[in-house]
């Protein structure tokens, strides 16, 4: 059943024309129809110490679950962009022009993606930062041939595309970010633990 809901979700949001790619040139392909991968089924990695963006300090939540054993469950649109590497449409997203300090951790499972002093205003219609936090993300060459995706380190999930050269930071670095693959957590809020699931779960 779970199958056949994405698939309708995935038909909607092609009858809507959703963009295939974060980016706002010209070259963005919108022709209404959205060419979905095969699932990327998540893999478990090290783990990666949530900080907080002004002490450094660990904080975690005393009341997250103590051995979680499954990710957290996705909505029908979070699993079409997370799993099936999907992209929300720009200019709608929960975090685009968020400006608050705190943390992004991965939607799926916990883990700590990036800070509120990466984000930058790049006016592309997607949340966009110009660093991860260290070890937190994996680049991998995009199904299309052309794009480097960007995924979460410790599950897999899909996040977006780098795109570098543009010349938005000192860093020439433009991490576009669904807001759907994160959660924002504000400063000063204990962030909950990171959930790990071995490959045989």
């Amino acid at each position: 059943m779970r199958h056949i809901r994405i698939q309708r979700v995935i038909a909607v949001l092609a009858s809507a024309s959703f963009v295939a790619g974060c980016t706002a040139d010209p070259d963005t392909v919108e022709t209404g129809q959205i060419s979905t991968p095969p699932i990327v089924q998540p893999v478990a990695q090290e783990a990666i110490t949530p900080l907080t963006e002004s002490t450094g300090e660990n904080v975690m939540s005393d009341t997250a679950e103590a051995n979680p054993t499954k990710y957290n469950e996705l909505t029908d649109i979070e699993a079409y962009v997370i799993l099936n590497k999907g992209t929300e449409r720009p200019y709608v997203g929960e975090y685009t022009d968020t400006k608050d300090p705190g943390t992004y951790i991965c939607r799926q499972c916990n883990a700590p993606l990036y800070l509120a002093t990466q984000k930058f205003s790049s006016h592309c219609g997607w949340p966009s930062f110009d660093d991860e936090i260290e070890g937190a993300v994996e680049r991998h060459v995009d199904f299309d041939g052309d794009r480097t995706e960007i995924v979460c380190k410790n599950c897999g999930g899909h996040l977006g595309h780098v795109f570098l050269g543009e010349g938005y930071t000192q860093k020439n670095t433009r991490h576009c970010v669904n807001s759907l693959s994160m959660k924002f957590i504000p400063e000063g809020k204990p962030l909950p633990q990171m959930v790990h699931v071995s490959a045989s779960k």
